[in-house]
């Protein structure tokens, strides 16, 4: 168990349920939030500092999968600690709150639970009820249930009788409320109408009987109902009063022994400042109730917008009530879901409401007075900032479209939160703080709007007039850019705001005219750099404090920075490969401004990466430097990292925030993980270190959760890897899954889209989906819970052809369809099937449809009708005057119009058509119009109901050229609809509209036709045609088809981003095609670099062969060529030395590696001739020259092995390269310090083995060569000849301990780290610890030859062992370990004074005082460490390590810069392996030497590391 809870702003309790809070006396309330229940102790035993509210939460009870729909605690003395919760994932748990795990469960609804309460007459009676109606009755102890069916309507509510077992009231959805008994099967013994709404709440009276309200039942009486069956005298029919509220807007109570209403309450409308709802609007009110205890005559319930009433029903008739809390601001704005009392241990009566508007608040019911607010969540908290001019305020964005922001350091309230909401409105992606300006905040939102606050004020905030087309990932406040910045000084603001969003652009924002029009940097990058290749996509934006830098991160993963105002760029780190989401510069105000240079930067990789670019800045390059060294390196995260914030209070101490559920604290100098958080139910999106405390961290995740933890109060020190990260995962999954948002499916006629890859190789962590909704449910207000975590490297996509792919798929269904028409016929006859032919002809003969069919039928009418039509028609032909009953007859026999005039017929024609058109016949009415020889009407009428075909388009031009035109145009908006897009197209280029043809392709997603079209019809050089690869390139890297999308950018003439997205990938073969295609193109650097990081990645599989291919890809690599040759020398060697099956069956050495003939040096040297033409001084000087300008960072136990080897053989190079143009202290200066990286590695293997192979005779032909000089090379040569000789010391002392068992090896290097020097893989012998065991001494009855080896070897060992056993150094590692050891002491002393801090805060009423008196022992512990000779218990005082702090390093000061400039070994350590060496084989050591080592050890090996072997030998 972790230690104290952590201090938590939870998730918000659900909306719309009946009862999901509920409380118990003597201080525990637990409310329902999305699928768990959290516990809040309130009252004297939540420990809260005196003076604060006394709330605290104090755990989650986590087992449900979905929303939790009620919950309810036993109030039963001796059970408080049960309670029972039910949830949409249909089961209801009962759990102990104090170990917060489940006592049983059971599953028995089969729809949704909407009702639920424990009985509070029998002590393991749990009834709930669902949508459907049923009802079970269960009861705990003896694993028994009952279903009951009453009513089949939805229940709203339920609520056991407290003075009845057996009674149950329950309220319907449609307002109907029965009491049933559930002794009796679930006889309803009352049905009471009344209300016509939801029964949002039922109350009993908590006194039975009905003399304690005297009301008066003639006046209130209502007509009576019949109430189903009324049993006779039974005792529940004594009677006891009930009170429902509704949504109808009335409280009833009603009499049980009546079974009528009795009293009805109308909820008043109350306007209020600031507020108040429409009461005409019925789904704003929820009516929910409690009845005091022992408080017959009061009621209290909610109201309309979110106020609390108090009524008096003692005189009934006034409809009296008094409003909780009249003082502004502490109502609840918003609608009340649940109230519940609590009765604290010093017998307070509170009562605790939940409501809409995401507060928890505490009632005195004694005042009215609201005691306490609990602020919550209501979605992913995306982004944490801390104030840097407001301290203690931490600014929260969260998915529920509001902001909070948190006083962190109020004295009287903890949790001091004020919230913002107007203007905002989406989720709230982004926040940062004016960094001068105070209560000036930031903000950014997923549909890409960026505001301004001032959170002092109410005032609606500013909106920038530029909005983003996607999420707002980051916002920072930095110097003004142009165009921004060429104002004078008055009339430009110091700071400027820059945001930048999901579409990968980021603006400039003038605060100053927040709606004129934001600036993109990308313009003044393009232009002050020159560039022509296209800018990669930025994903994030960081601006170093002093202002003179800026880095941008992208999507591919590249860091690059650049130089304000002009933002020239200096550099580009090429570490990450995968979107970049989280950089952070390190603060400027620690013990060391170097440090100030760091960056962090974390990736869709699960690595994060700090680089140290003190030095590239500073010199100010030319042209931009490409950096692919990290400086270091913190791997342990098994997903991608989302957040990194460095600690203000300590120097290299970085907390990172990943998916994988922890957040984690690292010392960042050491690659050292110290904590790991672990309190997240969710995966984590932000984390910020507290600028008030040092030890103080709050986070974000999306279980909507903040928690604020303790890094030195944590169990465990590094992320969860193997089963415990499965645990951890499985923890989130329980999490509400998103509701599945139905899609619309395709329509059939849609064609397979190039672009419409399945295979997203990055889910970029600020891509948003689901909407933000503040009004339904909780879990709706956000929707996207966690998809199934991956804690690896997220997958890769497919790399196929989509159209291949596409087509292989359809060749197999119509093989089958084929195969499946061959196989049928022959089941028929001839006969048959020739009559099944003719039927099918007959069938389509029938089918044809008359033209006129309204006329054929008016000729087939009786004869009498038919003999008038000839009478009309004589008379209308031969009338000179058509008099109204003949014109009136021919209008109704307009089938006549076929024997008379035009003007009739056209009547008829007008006729028939328009039947045609009723019927669904449009094609017949255009034919009808065509033969009227209205063409034009035809086109118009086609094309306003959209049923133009390819045959009235192709008539169109009968009616002239514009008539066609028109046509063609209107028939591609029709396909347009109806998705045929490509059919579209092909008709706008049939009238020579070939950009509309093309942009309506693109837009549409069919580049692939789009771009056939353009290339064909377009001139080469017209932009359309490079905008479409470039757009289409986009899509396919997008979607991971990298190699699709380098076609496009090829098309572009783009060959730089060609090579770069193929390099995305991020495996050899990708890498080493794009380092060919950049050279191929004259993209030199990026070849240059590309083919290093393929040489680099071939590294790993030892695929020489290989790796040197991809060198040769670039002239510019001849010097690495040098570097990877030593290398691969260095490594058969190596492997040569290992047993058989120890070695690597998949290296692939050159031939000339594999031949050992000669000194190792000679080979080397040999091969740069033979193989690279590196002939003559003047080459090895110009290589020299190359390789000096290339810096590798310090190793550390942490750097990766292959990582180690390149740096160590890139200093041999050095130093090869040195002796062969006679640069003898270059030589010795480059072989030190590859000594010194296997040394600060803790590789003792490669360090031996950099000596034999490059000074198998020691030393003394460097001294020889560097002659008398005394230059900093002298020093550099002595550490070197010390270090050989520690090497020696071990390897003598290893070779008497074989006969033994093999004890690990720890050797404590100056630094003061811990360097394990026994790699088991490449070192076998034993050693002792410096600090630990006894060492291993041979048997009394070794074998003489041993003593006589050894008595050879003693020669050597005096002779070399002087110049290790240096005075001057052993002085100045004493004063060192001193300064180390006091600033460990007061690290553990602030954390032992923290830890008594949390100690009082968190102990529980009487006992506060006790953690105070126990503090004292335990910081005496690490304080006496400092001084083994002082009393165990006896603390040291702060002025004195502050005495010994300074004396050190005065010491320190005092010596030579010679001496300080290169370490040197442990001189102790090698006195002590010296006296062991003696002890183990007397007289191999000269009697001088051990006295020098012991007169060493007495006078600097006062240390604890050293005190016992002191003893051991000195005395």
């Amino acid at each position: 168990m972790m230690g104290p809870e952590p201090q938590t702003l939870p998730p918000s309790p659900n909306w719309y349920c009946t009862r999901c809070s509920d409380a118990v006396p003597g201080g525990l309330f637990g409310f329902a939030a999305r699928t768990s229940v959290f516990l809040v102790r309130v009252g004297p035993g939540a420990g809260t500092i005196p003076g604060t509210p006394p709330f605290r939460v104090v755990g989650e009870l986590v087992g449900h999968t979905e929303r939790v729909s009620g919950f309810t605690f036993s109030h039963h003395p001796g059970q408080y600690n049960l309670c029972a919760s039910s949830s949409d994932d249909g089961t209801v748990k009962i759990w102990d709150v104090e170990t917060k795990t489940v006592v049983t469960e059971h599953a028995l609804h089969q729809h949704t639970i909407s009702a639920l309460h424990w009985s509070p007459q029998v002590k393991d009676l749990i009834v709930s009820g669902d949508e459907k109606g049923v009802i079970f009755c269960y009861w705990i102890n003896r694993n028994d249930s009952q279903r009951l069916f009453i009513e089949p309507r939805t229940i709203f509510c339920l609520t056991c009788s407290p003075h009845d077992e057996d009674l149950v009231a329950i309220g319907y959805k449609d307002g109907m409320v029965v009491i049933i008994d559930i002794s009796k099967k679930g006889e309803v013994t009352h049905r009471l109408r009344g209300h016509d709404d939801e029964i949002h709440s039922i109350a009993w009276c908590p006194l039975p009987g009905e003399d304690c309200l005297s009301i008066n039942q003639e006046e209130n009486s209502e007509p009576e109902i019949a109430n189903g069956k009324v049993t006779a005298q039974t005792p529940e029919a004594k009677g006891c009063y009930l009170a429902t509220g509704s949504k109808d807007q009335t409280i009833r109570i009603w009499s049980c022994a009546r079974g009528r209403g009795v009293l009805v309450l109308k909820i008043p409308f109350l306007k209020r400042r600031g507020g108040g709802v429409d009461p005409t609007v019925k789904e704003r009110l929820w009516l929910t109730l409690y009845w005091p205890k022992n408080q017959p005559t009061q009621l209290v319930s909610s109201c309309f917008g979110g106020e609390l009433l108090l009524w008096d029903l003692t005189q009934s008739w006034r409809r009296k009530y008094t409003l909780f809390s009249a003082s502004e601001g502490q109502n609840h704005s918003r609608i009340v879901f649940n109230l519940c009392p609590l009765q604290t241990e010093d017998d307070k009566q509170l009562l605790l409401s939940t409501s809409m508007d995401r507060d928890v608040k505490c009632w005195d019911m004694t005042t009215l007075d609201c005691c306490w607010t609990l602020p919550s969540l209501g979605g992913f908290v995306y982004s944490l900032a801390f104030s840097p001019e407001d301290t203690g305020y931490l600014a929260i964005g969260v998915g529920d479209g509001m902001i909070r922001v948190w006083n962190t350091s109020s004295k009287k309230n903890s949790y001091d939160v004020k919230s913002f909401w107007q203007g905002v409105k989406s989720k709230v992606t982004a926040l940062c703080w004016h960094p001068k300006k105070e209560h000036c905040l930031a903000f950014g939102t997923d549909d890409g709007k960026v505001g301004l606050y001032d959170t002092y004020s109410s005032k609606p905030p500013q909106i920038s007039s530029t909005y983003h087309k996607k999420t707002v990932y980051t916002l920072a406040w930095g110097p003004p850019v142009p165009p921004m910045s060429l104002g004078g000084e008055g009339d430009r603001p110091s700071f400027t705001l820059y945001s930048c969003g999901g579409e990968g652009i980021v603006f400039q924002h003038n605060p100053w005219k927040f709606g004129g029009e934001a600036s993109d940097i990308n313009r003044l990058i393009r232009d002050t750099n020159a560039l022509k290749y296209k800018l990669p996509v930025h994903t994030e934006i960081s601006w170093k404090a002093d202002g003179k830098f800026m880095a941008l991160g992208n999507e591919d993963g590249s860091i690059e920075i650049f130089q304000g105002p002009s933002l020239k760029l200096m550099c580009s780190i090429q570490q990450h490969h995968k979107l970049l989401n989280t950089i952070s510069w390190h603060h400027e105000h620690g013990s060391q401004p170097e440090l100030s240079y760091l960056l962090a930067s974390g990736s869709n990789n699960a690595v994060i990466y700090v680089h140290d670019l003190r030095t590239v800045l500073e010199s100010e390059p030319e042209s931009p430097v490409t950096i692919t060294e990290p400086f270091r390196t913190l791997s342990g995260h098994t997903s991608k990292i989302t957040c990194l914030a460095w600690s203000l209070h300590h120097d290299g101490i970085l907390v990172s925030a990943s998916y994988d559920g922890t957040a984690q604290v690292w010392d960042t100098l050491r690659e050292q993980p110290l904590h790991n958080f672990r309190g997240h139910r969710g995966r984590l999106l932000c984390v910020v270190w507290s600028p008030l405390e040092p030890d103080c961290i709050y986070s974000g995740a999306d279980d909507f959760c903040v928690y604020r933890w303790l890094p030195a109060t944590q169990d465990h020190s590094r992320p969860p890897q193997g089963k415990k990260s499965i645990e951890l995962e499985k923890k989130r999954l329980s999490q509400p899954k998103p509701k599945p948002k139905k899609k619309k499916k395709p329509t059939s006629q849609m064609p397979i889209k190039q672009e419409s890859f399945e295979g997203h190789e990055e889910d970029s962590t600020k891509e948003n989906t689901g909407p933000v909704e503040n009004g339904l449910s909780d879990q709706e207000g956000e929707e996207e819970g966690p998809p199934a975590l991956t804690p690896t490297v997220p997958r890769e996509p497919v790399m196929c052809t989509p159209t291949s792919s596409s087509c292989e798929k359809s060749d197999v269904t119509v093989n089958n369809k084929i195969a499946v028409l061959k196989k049928e016929p022959p089941k028929e006859k001839p006969d048959e099937l020739r009559s099944r032919h003719i039927s099918e002809a007959l069938m389509k003969r029938r089918k044809v449809r008359s033209m006129l069919p309204l006329s054929t039928s008016l000729d087939h009418r009786s004869k009498e009708e038919l003999h008038h039509d000839c009478l009309v028609l004589a008379t209308a032909k031969h009338s000179k005057e058509l008099n109204e009953d003949v014109s009136a007859d021919l209008e109704e026999r307009f089938h006549l119009g076929l024997f008379s005039d035009r003007d009739t017929l056209y009547r008829m024609i007008e006729t028939e058509g328009k039947g045609h058109l009723e019927n669904g016949h449009p094609e017949l009415f255009h034919q009808l119009m065509l033969w009227k020889g209205d063409l034009q009407g035809v086109l118009q009428t086609a094309a306003e109901r959209g049923e133009l075909t390819d045959s009235l388009v192709a008539m169109a031009p009968v009616a002239g050229y514009r008539v066609w035109l028109w046509a063609v145009e209107a028939f591609a908006k029709q396909l347009c609809f109806q998705d045929q897009y490509v059919k579209a197209a092909s008709h706008l280029l049939s009238i020579h509209k070939v950009y509309e043809a093309v942009e309506l392709l693109r837009s549409n997603h069919f580049y692939r036709e789009a771009i056939a079209v353009a290339k064909a019809r377009l001139r080469p050089e017209d932009p359309v045609l490079k905008e479409l690869y470039l757009s289409w390139g986009t899509v396919l890297e997008r979607d991971g088809h990298y190699a699709a999308a380098a076609k496009c950018y090829l098309g572009a003439t783009s060959p730089y981003d060609a090579a770069k997205v193929l390099a995305k990938k991020g495996d050899a073969a990708s890498l080493r095609t794009a380092a060919e295609l950049a050279s191929i193109a004259g993209e030199n650097k990026l070849a240059a670099s590309l083919a290093l990081r393929c040489a680099q990645e071939l590294l790993l599989t030892k695929n020489w062969v290989a790796t040197q291919e991809a060198l040769q890809l670039h002239e510019s690599l001849q010097d690495q060529r040098l570097v990877f040759c030593l290398l691969e020398l260095l490594c058969w060697q190596l492997e040569a030395r290992q047993l058989p099956e120890a070695r690597s069956s998949s290296s692939s050495y050159h031939s000339w590696a594999t031949d050992t003939k000669g000194p190792f040096l000679q080979r080397v040297t040999s091969a740069w001739t033979s193989i690279f033409g590196l002939d003559g001084p003047a080459q090895c000087q110009a290589a020299l020259q190359r390789l000096q300008d290339i810096k590798y960072p310090s190793a550390t136990s942490n750097t990766p092995y292959r990582q180690l080897l390149l740096h160590i053989c890139h200093d041999l190079t050095l130093a090869v390269l040195s002796q062969q143009t006679a640069s003898w202290e270059e030589a010795v200066r480059a072989l030190l310090q590859a000594v010194l990286r296997s040394y600060d590695s803790g590789n003792f293997t490669i360090m031996q083995e950099v000596y034999s192979a490059f000074l198998p005779d020691g030393c003394d032909h460097l001294s020889d060569k560097l002659g008398d000089c005394q230059s900093s090379a002298t020093s550099a040569l002595r550490s070197l000849e010390a270090f050989s000789t520690y090497g020696r010391l071990y390897e003598i002392w290893w070779s008497l301990s074989r006969p033994c068992p093999e004890p690990s090896v720890s050797v404590t290097t100056e630094h003061g780290k811990t360097l394990s020097t026994v790699q088991s893989q490449r070192v076998d012998g034993a050693s002792a610890e410096e600090t630990g065991s006894e060492v291993c001494r041979p048997e009394p009855g070794s074998p003489p030859e041993l003593s006589l080896r050894l008595s050879e070897e003693s020669a050597r060992v005096l002779s070399t062992c002087r110049a290790l056993f240096s005075e001057e150094h052993a002085s100045l590692q004493n004063a060192r370990r001193t300064v180390a050891q006091v600033q460990e002491t007061l690290a553990e002393m602030i954390h032992q004074h923290q830890k008594s801090r949390l100690c009082k805060a968190t102990a529980s009423g009487p006992h506060n005082n006790e953690p105070e008196q126990e503090t004292e022992p335990r910081l005496a512990g690490p304080q006496s460490q400092c001084n083994s000779k002082e009393e165990e218990n006896e603390p040291v005082s702060l002025p004195e390590l502050t005495r010994r702090l300074t004396e050190a390093n005065q010491k320190i000061a005092k010596f030579p810069e010679s001496i300080k400039a290169w370490p040197f070994p442990d001189v102790l350590e090698s006195c002590l392996v010296l006296l062991h060496i003696g002890s183990q084989c007397p007289g191999c050591v000269p009697q001088e030497v051990q006295q020098q080592a012991q007169e060493l050890l007495r006078k600097y090996g006062s240390g604890r590391a050293y005190e016992r072997h002191c003893q051991t030998f000195c005395t």
